[in-house]
This record gives C-alpha cells, sequence and structure tokens, in this order.
C-alpha cells in the first residue's frame, strides 16, 4: 500500500478506507501493539469509531480492539490512537522526557499494564500509535484512569466513602480517548451503595495558548447555572448538573443520565415523539432567555463568520476525495454569507454551542439536557439551526412530510414570542449545520461515506432554496453530481 500517496489527498476514497479498514492495516496494528506486550499476548479485532484527515499532512483513527494475555487480569478492552503521517513520530512539543515521565507513572500505578510501553512508531507503514492512557497534553489522564487515585478524589468530594477500612473500588472505562483534543472516563464501582460517575477532563496546561484549568472551572459553573436557571423557572426539562469540580485534576465531575438520547427516537412515529420535541424547544428557550448576568462570562464570542470559517477548516478533506462536492459547499457557504448580511440580526446571548440530540436524554418523568462544554455568547439561531440539521442527520431515511411534522413540534414549543427573524436566521444556520454534519459526523471509514455526504450537501442546498424562496428571493437552480474521485 502507497501510504505516502493516500496520505497526499490524490487517492480515492476507496484507498483512505483501505488504509483504515483492511486486514493488512490490521495485522501491522497487531504485530505494533503486541511488540510492547507480554510474549503470547493476543491482540484484536480492532473497532474504528472515528477518523480524522487532513490531505498533505496526516490521517488519525481512533480504534478500540481487544487484548488478551495469559494473565488472569490481562484481558481487557484498550482504546488506541493511530497517526498515519510523513514522519510518524510525536510532535515536537512533546519532548521524550514528558512522554517518558507519563509511561513511568502509568506503570508505578499500574495502569500501563499488560502494556509495557504505551507508544509505539512503524516507520515502514508511517504510523505512530498511542495506547490509553498516554498524552502529553492532559497529564491527568495516567492518575484519573487509576482506581485508587479515582476513590481518594471521589470521597475527597464526597462521592465516595471516606472510611478507609471500607474502600471502595471502581471500575474505570474510556469512554472517549482522543489524545491531545480531550477524554471522558466512566467510574462504575464494584460493590453496591455508590453510583456510577462520568469524568471529563480540561487542558491542565498548554504551552502554544493561554489555557488553564478555569476552563474546568467555568464548564462546572455554567452547567450548574443552567440547571438551577431551568429549576427555577419551572422549565419542562432539566439539565444535567454535574457533581464537583476538582480544580487539581482539572476535571469535571458528572453523574449518570436517567434515560436514552432523543436521536434513538428518530425513526419513531411523530406522535409517540413530538411530545418531547416540544418539551425540549420550551426548555431551550427558556435557556436563551437567561439574561448575561446571570451566567457570567462565558468565553469568547461565536458569530456566523465564525461558523463559516469552522466548517470550512472541518471539511478540508471533502474537496480532495469528492471534488464536486467540495466546490458545491464553497459556494453554499458562500451563498449563506450573502444572506445572512440581509437578514435582522440581535444580540448575542446564552447559546449551548453544540446542541445535537445525542446531547437530550429521554426518560419516562423527565427531559436531560447535557454536554455545556461548547457554551458561548452567540446567535440563539444558532442553537436552534444546529437542532434542526441534527434531526435532519437522523432521519435521512424518514418521509418528508413527517420530517417536517417532528420539526414543527420542536418549534411549537420554542417559537411562541420569539422574533420571526430568529426563526429565519435559523432556518440559514439549520442549511449550514448540514454541512457541518456531512464534514464531520460522517465517518470516512462508512462504506456509503461518499453518498451520505452528498445527500446532506443537497438537503442543505434545498433549504437555503426554501429560504431564499421565503425572503421573495430569485433561486438559481443547481444540480449537485456526486461521485468519488477515481
Amino acid at each position: 500500500m502507497n501510504i505516502a500517496e493516500v496520505l497526499s489527498g490524490r487517492a480515492t476514497s476507496e484507498s483512505v478506507q483501505r488504509l483504515l479498514l483492511s486486514a493488512s492495516t490490521q495485522e501491522v496494528l497487531a504485530d505494533q501493539l503486541r511488540a510492547i506486550l507480554p510474549p503470547g499476548a493476543a491482540v484484536g479485532p480492532f473497532r474504528l469509531t472515528e477518523v480524522r484527515f487532513k490531505p498533505g499532512r496526516k490521517i488519525t483513527a481512533y480504534y478500540d480492539t481487544f487484548v488478551d494475555t495469559e494473565s488472569p487480569k490481562g484481558h481487557c478492552v484498550r482504546s488506541i490512537a493511530v497517526t498515519w503521517a510523513p514522519n510518524a513520530q510525536a510532535d515536537p512539543y512533546e519532548e521524550a522526557t514528558v512522554i517518558a515521565k507519563i509511561q513511568a507513572e502509568a506503570v508505578r500505578r499500574g495502569v500501563a499494564f499488560p502494556f509495557q510501553q504505551l507508544w509505539t512508531d512503524c516507520r515502514d507503514w508511517s504510523m505512530h500509535v498511542w495506547v490509553s492512557p498516554l498524552d502529553a497534553r492532559f497529564t491527568q489522564l495516567v492518575r484519573l484512569s487509576d482506581p485508587q487515585h479515582v476513590h481518594a478524589m471521589l470521597a475527597k468530594t464526597g462521592l465516595a466513602e471516606s472510611d478507609p477500612f471500607r474502600s471502595r473500588e471502581y471500575r474505570v472505562t474510556s469512554i472517549k480517548y482522543r489524545p491531545r483534543k480531550g477524554h471522558v472516563l466512566r467510574y462504575d464501582p464494584l460493590d453496591a451503595g455508590a453510583e456510577t460517575v462520568f469524568a471529563k477532563l480540561y487542558i491542565p496546561e498548554d504551552r502554544a495558548r493561554v489555557f488553564r484549568r478555569e476552563d474546568a472551572a467555568r464548564c462546572f459553573r455554567v452547567a450548574s447555572t443552567a440547571a438551577e436557571w431551568l429549576e427555577k423557572h419551572g422549565g419542562p426539562a432539566h439539565c444535567l448538573r454535574p457533581l464537583a469540580c476538582v480544580a487539581e485534576d482539572a476535571v469535571v465531575l458528572y453523574p449518570r443520565a436517567a434515560g436514552t438520547p432523543l436521536c434513538d427516537f428518530a425513526r419513531h412515529q411523530v406522535g409517540e415523539v413530538a411530545p418531547w420535541l416540544r418539551r425540549f424547544g420550551a426548555a431551550l428557550c427558556t435557556l436563551h432567555q437567561m439574561p448575561v448576568e446571570v451566567f457570567g462570562p462565558i468565553g469568547h464570542s461565536h458569530d456566523f463568520a465564525a461558523e463559516i470559517r469552522l466548517i470550512a477548516q472541518k471539511g478540508v478533506h471533502i474537496p480532495a476525495l469528492l471534488p464536486q462536492v467540495g466546490s458545491a459547499i464553497e459556494a453554499l457557504l458562500d451563498r449563506a454569507r450573502e444572506l445572512h448580511e440581509q437578514l435582522p440580526q440581535e444580540p448575542p446571548t446564552f447559546t449551548h454551542g453544540d446542541l445535537k440530540s445525542e446531547h437530550i436524554w429521554v426518560a419516562p418523568d423527565r427531559l436531560t439536557m447535557m454536554d455545556f462544554g461548547t457554551v458561548h455568547s452567540a446567535d440563539p439561531a444558532l442553537d436552534v439551526g444546529c437542532f434542526l440539521a441534527d434531526w435532519q442527520f437522523w432521519n435521512v431515511v424518514s418521509h418528508q412530510a413527517a420530517l417536517e411534522k417532528m420539526q414543527e413540534n420542536f418549534l411549537a414549543g420554542y417559537a411562541p414570542g420569539v422574533p420571526k427573524e430568529r426563526l429565519m436566521r435559523a432556518r440559514l444556520y439549520e442549511a449550514i449545520g448540514l454541512i457541518k454534519c456531512a464534514v464531520r459526523r460522517v465517518q470516512l471509514f462508512e462504506h456509503d461515506w461518499a453518498s451520505r455526504v452528498a445527500g446532506l450537501v443537497e438537503r442543505s442546498q434545498v433549504a437555503l432554496n426554501d429560504l431564499q424562496l421565503c425572503l421573495g428571493m430569485p433561486v438559481k437552480q443547481q444540480s449537485l453530481k456526486v461521485s468519488a474521485r477515481t
């Protein structure tokens, strides 16, 4: 396999998928991991969970794999991060001394086991592999993966028994392992009487930016304030209230949410999901009414231009693999900018910033909103449009009339008293949100990746056309032709 050709962006999407999924790739990965495991260890299969591709630079893939050794405690599922790059090695700023220190701590705490080393390189395949819990940026990940440290931390915050004669044990599971980007851990008690706790990590120190522990504290404060606001104003939903913020570990602790994510209801009958959509719409409207002085500083403001830039940055792989779709996206984003300049605006307010149905959980007696790590000051239409696009993402096979009815139920809960101009901007955010779904959430390893990306971009085109018609503007009909480059 010509790795350089694949990385260059000149290869087809099928070539990228072969690199990610082929038996030969899995064999090389297994060989590399066995080299840092005790003799006789078995590795595999590998389950691919996410991919990021920057043509000309690198491909990063995240896998979960089963590891089996001859030791009684040597059976586990381990998360790994694999990067293919022209020079497969750690980033220059992550000095060998830093990684060596983390490795030593992982061995001392017993969280490296059964691995003897938490990284490996394969120069023949331009491959660099990291094994959880290695991360030179989130240096606290090692200790937060140590059950003894977890128990001490939870006891200190009052979430676990502090009696030294009755020490509770916890099983630590990596829910999200993304070196340099973010981590989520799950702590399950091994005995009765304690509750499962989730830990979301934040960067304790970043040499490239002024980025400190206050981010964990800010997210804890924002999520707590949002929860208090909904409770105080009798909202029809709740926010997942964090349990604690542990500043020295730059981590926020959360309870388990009751129920299942709203996206699980995407293909249900309209009558089943409609009450939840109305309820959520009303809750979102309540959050958007929260005065600035209540939630305090929540970081930088995020305007329409910033959202467009973000989408363009995250979609750099599309023009390389699907040139026609890439051109269509560029044209649609240009149209969106022009339309936005012609729409009435309103002052920014509290916005969730990443309002997907995975962040809304449904239980028989409650609706819970969560994940306030992306909160910022922005146009409230951003949240509305983001959710409308997300609902389309999950309902691609639904009948159009049913999809529109579901969206109407959400807006019926949200819209009373809301300026109609906000709803027009929401439709614009919905259009670019569909592109965002195409470039961020359709995974490159999926067999129908190209057709799904094209389908979402076509939906964005339809949404923009509909908005222009509503505004009395002429619409230039375009035909989007899509094919993976061969």
